[in-house]
This record gives C-alpha cells, structure tokens and sequence, in this order.
C-alpha cells in the first residue's frame, strides 16, 4: 500500500488514495490501529482515505479516522493537507476546491508557490452551539438554551467552566486562569475524563485555553479518540467562537498550538468561520 505522511502544524495523519488503494470498510479500524502506531506502524494521529465523489456534489472525500480506529465527522487540519494531497498529486489544477467530510461541505481556497500548496483557507461553515446537535446532554433547563456558554463542569473533584461548540463534530472549550503555566497543565490526568465524561454522549475534543490578549491564544487539546496531539484545526475554530461568547477576544485570533499557529475568524454576519494554516508533506512510502 502506498501512503503519504502530512501534517498540519504538527497534527499528522497518514494519507491513502482511496481511488487508487481498495480497502474493505470492516477491515479499515484495524488497519488504522496498525498505521497510527508509533511504535510498530507508521505513526500518526490517525488515518484519512482520499476517496472520488460520483455524485458531483464535490471534488473529493475525505474519509477520516482516529488514531484508535474510531471514525471521526471533521478534521481541520486534516482537510488542508487533503487539499495539498491532491493538488500536489495533480489529481487537480483547481486551487479552490470542494471537499465533503460526513456529508458536510467545505470551500477550500489553496495558495501555491512553485506548483505546490503551501497553506490553505477553509471556509469551516457556521459553528453549531443548540446543545442536543453538539451534541451534549445537560439538565432539562440548560438543554433549552439556544448555546452552553461558560457552563460549570466537575472534573476529578475541579470544578472548571466550558463552551460547547460542534465544528461538525463536538468540542468542550474550557478557559485556564489567567496566568497559567499552560505548559505545565496536566492534560494527560483531565483530558480522558473530559472526552468520556457523561456530559458528552458522543465523547467529546477538549481546549485548554489561556487568553493572551484580544488577538492571541494558547491552546492545548485532548481530541477524542487520540489524545493529545499537537494541534486541532476544529478545535482551533471552537475556541475562536468560545473567545467571542465570552467576550475574551476579538472575532479574528491567532490560536498558538504546540505545533504552530492557526489563524481563524469567526464572521458573524455570514456566520461562518475560517481557518488559514499550513499543510505540510513529511514523507511518502509504501508498507
């Protein structure tokens, strides 16, 4: 099987060609485990197929899975390097092209430099805030608010504060104090509990954020199914929009990941975000 390793500020994953590569459905979570390990695979932060669209209804699929085998809706980073996949493959000359995750479409604007990609924007769609399509499973009165914004959680006996956010899929943004060492933080011991806490019926991504000032942010995150990894183009535009339910920032940040900077914007008249970053190649191969 051919494969490339891509990464996106430091999120890889490793890219197959679904076109070209048949791989039965039910043989794919196995397949994912053995890639993803760093150890005796590959090593990633999961696996995406690049598969062609019949319908016309887009240029690509992106067909993504979690380092564990589980599926995933969206990956923001991932979905730039699909677009620097197949660009820089040539299975396009477009240099913005159409790209559908779990039915949901995003507008991917390319910039290339020497007839390759070298960071891509992504039109990531409106941000999802009604509780029950986040999803996330509260009190009867809380689940009839319109968003959760700043809602107390308890977590290993901490009781911490979150906005819930789907970018087509789920995320808890929590906001650190002011000052706190982020690198320091004890992502490893709260992140688990996060992603299988009762409030989050499909698990959920956790940010751990701390607030620089009205343009920067420092954000680490536990994504579900992975674990912490070194940056989350999804959860990079959650916390844009957590920033901005809670007065924190203004609608365009730059998020500072342990992998990089990802710029998004959160535009509330069209009320879509977008997301800017860069795609890298790291290697290709065949295992």
């Amino acid at each position: 099987m051919r494969f490339t390793k891509m990464e996106g500020c430091g999120n890889d994953y490793v890219y197959i060609n679904g076109a070209v590569e048949k791989v039965a459905l039910e043989d794919k979570p196995e397949l994912v485990r053995r890639l993803s390990d760093r150890h005796f695979g590959i090593g990633s932060d999961g696996v995406i197929f690049i598969n062609p669209v019949e319908d016309g209804s887009a240029d690509f699929e992106m067909e993504m899975y979690n380092a564990d085998g589980s599926r995933s809706e969206m990956c923001g980073n991932g979905i730039r390097c699909v677009a620097k996949y197949v660009y820089d493959h040539r299975m396009t000359d477009k240099e913005t092209v159409k790209i559908v995750s779990s039915g949901a479409v995003k507008i991917l604007d390319l910039t290339v430099e020497n007839s390759y990609v070298t960071k891509v924007k992504v039109d990531m769609n409106a941000p999802i805030l009604e509780p029950s399509k986040v999803p996330v499973a509260l009190d009867a009165e809380a689940m009839k608010r319109d968003k959760i914004v700043d809602y107390p959680i308890t977590v290993n006996g901490t009781e911490y504060h979150m906005t819930c956010v789907s970018m087509g899929n789920p995320h808890a943004v929590v906001f650190l104090p002011e000052g706190t060492d982020i690198k320091a933080f004890d992502i490893e011991s709260v992140g688990p509990l996060f992603e299988n806490h009762e409030f989050f019926p499909n698990r959920t991504n956790t940010e751990f954020v701390v607030v620089d000032d009205a343009r920067n942010v420092h954000m680490r995150v536990w994504e579900r199914g992975t674990g912490e990894t070194l940056a989350c183009g999804t959860g990079c535009c959650a916390t844009a929009v957590a920033c901005v339910l809670n007065d924190k920032t203004e609608d365009e940040i730059t998020v500072h990941v342990l992998g990089g900077d990802i710029i998004c914007k959160w535009d509330r008249e069209l009320n879509t975000v977008f997301m800017t970053g860069p795609a890298t190649t790291v290697f290709e191969g065949e295992i």
